[in-house]
């Protein structure tokens, strides 16, 4: 919404297509242009290809990524987890991350300043019983965060690592 207000055309990439054209309507109002794609990070190759749908005239205007996906499924300690649920965590928290900053990277590159937001969690530095391997996937975006910034500096794109504690939204439910 502050993006929007503030005049910054969108893309707006979710797996759920409801909640996308939702915010699409809440959004109209503001007169920036906004393409939304339905997409599950999980899937590299369906990342690859979404992206490649975007028009060129909208990725070649991209100067932010704000990398929001994230999953915790299961409060069990390690030894009564159930491995599909690390699965769908690793795949999301993690892997997504990487598959769509891979993807936009080369669009951030074209201009100036550009920056990566990535939406980690308090609980990637201070864990919290049943939180084992959730807490591990937010500890890997924060290392994955330093290590971003690190790797793009040259390329003048800033990282940040945003860690909010919990939050009454959808996914504290």
């Amino acid at each position: 919404h502050i993006f929007a207000k503030n005049g910054f055309s969108l893309v707006l990439v979710a797996r759920r297509k409801d909640k996308l054209e939702q915010l699409k309507v809440k959004l109209q109002n503001t007169k920036v242009s906004i393409h939304y794609v339905e997409l599950d990070i999980r899937i590299e190759k369906d990342v690859i290809n979404v992206i490649s749908t975007i028009p060129e005239e909208i990725k070649n205007k991209i100067h932010i990524l704000i990398n929001n996906a994230g999953l915790a499924v299961g409060r069990s300690s390690i030894e009564n987890a159930l491995t599909d649920d690390w699965e769908r965590m690793i795949d999301t928290n993690i892997k997504g991350l990487l598959y769509v900053s891979k993807a936009i990277i080369p669009f951030l590159k074209l201009h100036q300043s550009s920056q990566i937001i990535n939406i980690s969690s308090i609980a990637g530095k201070e864990v919290y019983p049943g939180g084992n391997v959730y807490c591990a996937t937010k500890h890997a975006v924060d290392a994955l965060s330093k290590a971003m910034r690190m790797d793009l500096v040259s390329h003048e794109i800033k990282v940040t690592n945003i860690a909010p504690g919990a939050a009454e939204t959808e996914f504290s439910l």
